[in-house]
């Protein structure tokens, strides 16, 4: 999946601009119905090849929001990942 965005996402939209592949959508179009932004694990790349870390994490103001999530086969996934659950940015 690249990464998740919890329950402490504040709805700022910082990581929306920065998503270099629009994999990341607002609580309106959440499918899970969520009050939270949402990452695509099939469209999320992690920024291989745009950027040495996600930018969306390093965007976020609220430290902790943007974790990484289980690796979906046939994704990229970065040489830099840390367990799933674990902040993107410490």
């Amino acid at each position: 999946m690249a990464v998740i965005i919890t329950d402490l996402c504040i709805n700022c939209a910082a990581c929306i601009d920065e998503c270099p592949v629009e994999a990341i959508v607002d609580e309106d179009e959440n499918p899970t119905g969520g009050e939270t932004y949402y990452v695509y694990a099939d469209k999320c790349v992690e920024c291989v090849g745009y950027h040495d870390t996600p930018a969306c994490a390093e965007a976020c103001p609220t430290e902790g929001c943007i974790q990484w999530g289980e690796v979906v086969d046939g994704m990229p996934s970065s040489d830099n990942r840390k367990a799933a659950g674990t902040p993107v940015v410490d």
